[in-house]
């Protein structure tokens, strides 16, 4: 070949693998819309056991033909607090099993058969003019699913188009690869394999797209017959590690959590690749069997046979790989964790739910205990979100100010994520045909998760306060910020009474002392906003500054507003005749 044939081959090869991808994503992304939020919620509930786990990664990627979606969204869901590690150890394993499926419609629909991609598309393109969202992911499905194959066509078509039997540069290519004896390559090329496979998938990021690749490369004759099947099983081999790259990288900006989750795909596949290394030669003999039966033709002797032979050993591998290591996921869990370690920040931030699990429900008045108790955690986490603000006013410090309003936003994010889940946790029991005073409790507790919830909003609105008022370089007078320290103070003060309340009996719940806080707070805030009123008249300090001033002070009399909603839940709680739920001391480990 030619320096320029070789230059014109390489971009038609990019060229054909680019559209390939791009329809494998398409088509992913639309059937992710088409099954909309029952996938996230399917993640989430239905993995409560390895088996669970295992089964409900294999259906979700099957579903979606993309592994590399459904880990991204384990590693999300780790990252938030809602799966556990050893569950999406679980999800992902079944994961591995899911994606053999996109192999065998690449061997049969794509190799084996021609696809007629163009009318595919055609029919998908119709589709995505209705207005009809399902409709229109449909076609957005159907349009991937063509481009797909239209990919896989213009591969076969650049690959085809070389006589690799009897190209000189490919020959020498491949021939110092080691044969020990008849078609078996030698241990040291397996590896090399594994290596190339591990790189390629890394590139491409898609170890679909590198098993269509490999399968072709062997089917057009790019690997001489005598080595292709051993070379294409490393192959693919190394293909099952390269394709770990994606939850890893979608973990780097995630929590420590996140990241675990990640190394455990990877730590799963690359346990799997060594021991298959140790049983390779009868392994591989055993799948040649299996193929010769359905195709007629051994994999050894026909490149032709080689991709069902392939989707073979890929689906007994990753079943047998799984069904082993299945028992061995709090293993896989310590190594993980022995790899990453939580920071001392994210010791004390990391989301989890302490007393309540969204998949495990109990009955009568345990639920409502467990529900009121992870409110006090949830009061405990925006208390101390609350105590960041007057800090950011404070500090000089640039490096240490960013840190510590990055942390704010995680806090509010928090915040968000637990309102939800309690609320869909009491909305769930609140169905389980309680009394009439539970069902009162459980209004009340709903009420205070939503002002909790609240509570952390306007934290976040204040801490945004701060950041307007360091970006437009405005400064607070020494009696402004006398001012608003007093006003932090008094809803600091509130907030303590709240946290104080949530952790008595209902019974022994007092509202005497939230009121006088209440008044207190109402009384001085009227006190600010007379003064800051004459400050404008007198020009004491100009318009803008004025209006980060006077929104701050309003913003902590809301959040005193909401203390008192709570205190006041409480309050209506107490004359139900159930007093059985008690307070408990939350120590700081309990604060995740």
């Amino acid at each position: 070949m030619t320096t320029s044939e070789i230059i014109i081959f390489i971009i038609q090869l990019l060229g054909s693998l680019a559209l390939f991808l791009f329809g494998m994503t398409y088509m992913s992304e639309a059937l992710q819309r088409l099954a909309g939020e029952k996938l996230r919620s399917i993640l989430a509930k239905f993995t409560s056991n390895r088996i669970k786990a295992i089964l409900t990664g294999t259906l979700v990627t099957s579903a979606i033909q993309s592994s590399s979606a459904t880990t991204v969204m384990v590693v999300s869901f780790v990252n938030a607090g809602l799966l556990k590690l050893s569950n999406a150890i679980g999800v992902i394993m079944g994961a591995n099993i899911g994606t053999t499926i996109t192999g065998w419609i690449i061997a049969f629909l794509g190799i084996k058969y021609d696809i007629p991609s163009i009318p595919i598309i055609g029919l998908g393109f119709i589709f995505m003019l209705f207005k009809n969202k399902r409709t229109k992911n449909l076609g957005e499905f159907l349009v991937g699913f063509g481009l797909l194959f239209l990919g896989l066509t213009f591969l076969k078509e650049t690959i085809g188009a070389i006589d690799f039997a009897n190209n000189a540069t490919i020959l020498s290519l491949f021939s110092n690869v080691g044969i020990v004896e008849g078609n078996h390559i030698g241990y040291a090329y397996i590896l090399f394999f594994v290596l190339i496979g591990t790189i390629l998938t890394i590139i491409l990021q898609s170890s679909s797209a590198m098993m269509a690749l490999t399968m072709l490369l062997c089917a057009q004759g790019a690997i001489p017959s005598n080595i292709a099947f051993e070379v294409a099983v490393a192959l693919v081999l190394g293909e099952n590690i390269g394709t770990t790259i994606t939850a890893n990288l979608a973990a780097f900006v995630g929590n420590s959590s996140a990241k675990r989750a990640a190394r455990s795909h990877l730590i799963f596949n690359v346990i799997g690749v060594l021991w298959i290394l140790f049983v390779f030669r009868p392994f591989v003999f055993g799948v040649d069997y299996v193929a010769t039966a359905m195709e007629g033709v051994s994999p050894y002797t026909s490149n032709a046979a080689i991709p069902i032979a392939l989707s073979l050993f890929h689906t007994f591998f990753n079943i047998i790989n799984t069904s082993v290591l299945a028992w061995f996921i709090p293993q896989i869990e310590k190594l993980s964790s022995l790899l990453v370690k939580n920071t001392k920040e994210e010791d004390d931030e990391i989301f989890k739910l302490t007393y309540i699990n969204a998949g495990i429900m109990r009955t009568g008045e345990l639920e409502l205990e467990s529900a009121k108790k992870e409110i006090q955690v949830f009061a405990k986490r925006i208390s101390r979100m609350f105590d960041f603000i007057p800090q950011l006013l404070e500090i000089k410090d640039t490096k240490k100010y960013h840190d510590l309003l990055k942390r704010t936003e995680h806090y509010e994010d928090i915040a968000d994520k637990m309102e939800f889940e309690i609320a869909n946790y009491l909305t769930k029991i609140s169905n389980d045909g309680l009394g009439s005073e539970s069902a009162m409790r459980i209004g009340g507790l709903l009420r205070i998760v939503d002002n909790l919830e609240s509570i952390g909003d306007q934290n976040f609105q204040l801490a945004k306060m701060i950041y307007n008022k360091n970006e437009q370089n405005i400064s607070f007078t020494p009696e402004m910020q006398n001012n608003l320290s007093k006003m932090f103070n008094l809803v600091k003060e509130s907030i303590n009474i709240m946290e104080n309340n949530l952790q008595k009996n209902y019974v022994d719940v007092e509202i005497e002392d939230a009121l006088k806080k209440e008044i207190e707070i109402n009384e001085y805030r009227n006190i600010l906003r007379n003064n800051h009123i004459d400050n404008l008249e007198n020009k004491t300090y100009n318009y803008q500054t004025g209006i980060i001033y006077s929104g701050m002070y309003a913003l902590l009399e809301k959040i005193g507003d909401h203390t008192i909603n709570i205190s006041e839940a409480l309050v209506n709680a107490k004359h139900t005749k159930d007093n059985s739920i008690t307070s408990s001391t939350i120590s700081t480990t309990d604060i995740d």
